[in-house]
């Protein structure tokens, strides 16, 4: 047994098992993925990793299973400590990447369990590969621990991540949500004396989402990484199932190693020379479904750029998906029955329904082509007239 310190959860108990999962290649990597991407070009402090975040998902897990039996405890903390080993560089920067060219997602990490040291290290432990992904993907009777609406992953993430950004929406009593969660037809449910601990989470990430998640400089920065990305996959042959091999500071080198559009692209990234907004607004100034567009923004840049004359890799349209926080569809238990948290709390249906506020449109481009591609833009989509984005000095 040792213990670490964390900055979040005080000390942390490692068994030899956790020890011996720590020092493989797989959960070393960890360490040098960034969390939260890109964005300490916003918040510096932004620098926490994958790897610490693991760390607090095992620890808090320890604590929601302490009634399951030896064999179960082992593999779900095992889980715990692995659920983000599929994480590629820069965490969600490259996520949709791994999914379009590999139709795998983060948590499809069965392959990389069944070889290598952590596969030896699972062996002589007794642990199944196949069991421990079920696990991490929620789809045993204490996956829901680690994923579900409400689950641990989420209780350290908005806590660590409003920790080391300095913004203030970290104040979540993750032991009340523990104590007052239960596993009911293999759903993890909340007892209704959690239900103010469950908001407090819910308000958290919903003020989260905007301030660090979705903000403009991170949106910009990711969004270029993906361009890079693609870029070099297309043009340059890098294997896309190579990013969850990959750390943060390998896909930098390999951007600045490669040629034209991407190393351009890793240059502006490494000295902060980031695209600029040339439209950037909400459902309110649209006059047309864009959500129609999202499959297709390659031709909407395209079609931009050429009105603009400029090359298409300098137009990055950004079409987020429709907000979602699923943690708003938690169960609580009310008399034997399991309800929506959203039924059962008038605060969250107040978020459900506000959250759509926080949803914005991008185009990015190059500071020299910001009005030109800003007007067409507008045209294009459809953008009121009169609407006017504001700096923040002129608020």
């Amino acid at each position: 047994m040792k213990v670490i310190r964390d900055p979040i959860h005080g000390y942390i108990e490692l068994d030899g098992l956790a020890l011996s999962l720590i020092d493989t290649p797989q959960v070393q990597r960890l360490r040098r993925i960034k969390q939260l991407g890109f964005s300490n070009l916003v918040y510096p402090g932004a620098n926490h990793t994958r790897f610490e975040h693991s760390l607090g998902v095992y620890h808090l897990a320890g604590h929601m299973v302490k009634q399951a039996d030896e064999h179960q405890r082992k593999e779900l903390l095992a889980a715990a400590l692995l659920h983000d080993i599929g994480h590629g560089p820069f965490s969600h920067a490259t996520e949709q990447i791994i999914e379009r060219y590999t139709r795998k997602g983060h948590d499809d990490v069965e392959d990389l369990l069944k070889k290598g040291v952590i596969s030896d290290v699972l062996r002589e432990h007794s642990l199944s590969p196949s069991s421990i992904a079920r696990h991490i993907r929620g789809e045993t009777s204490y996956g829901p621990v680690i994923n579900s609406e409400i689950d641990v992953d989420r209780m350290d993430y908005l806590v660590r991540d409003a920790h080391y950004t300095g913004v203030a929406f970290g104040l979540i009593d993750h032991v009340r949500l523990i104590h007052e969660l239960t596993l009911n037809e293999n759903k993890l449910v909340l007892n209704i004396g959690g239900l103010q601990a469950a908001e407090s989470l819910l308000v958290s990430r919903f003020l989260m989402h905007p301030t660090v998640y979705f903000h403009h400089v991170s949106r910009i920065a990711e969004s270029m990484c993906i361009h890079a990305a693609e870029y070099m996959i297309e043009n340059e042959g890098l294997n896309p199932r190579s990013f969850q091999r990959m750390d943060d500071i390998t896909f930098m080198i390999e951007m600045r190693n490669s040629r034209g559009y991407a190393a351009e692209i890793g240059k502006r990234l490494d000295e902060r020379r980031l695209f600029k907004r040339a439209l950037y607004t909400g459902f309110e100034s649209l006059s047309m479904d864009v959500l129609k567009l999202s499959n297709n923004t390659r031709r909407v840049e395209n079609e931009i750029a050429e009105s603009a004359g400029i090359s298409p890799e300098y137009v990055i349209v950004d079409i987020p998906d429709k907000p979602q926080i699923i943690e708003m569809k938690a169960r609580v238990l009310i008399n034997g029955k399991m309800i929506p948290v959203d039924r059962a709390s008038s605060l969250v249906t107040a978020l459900e329904k506000a959250q759509l506020d926080n949803w914005r449109l991008g185009v990015f481009t190059p500071a020299e082509h910001r009005e030109k591609v800003g007007g067409i833009a507008r045209d294009f989509f459809g953008v009121e007239k009169d609407t006017r984005q504001f700096k923040l000095t002129e608020i």
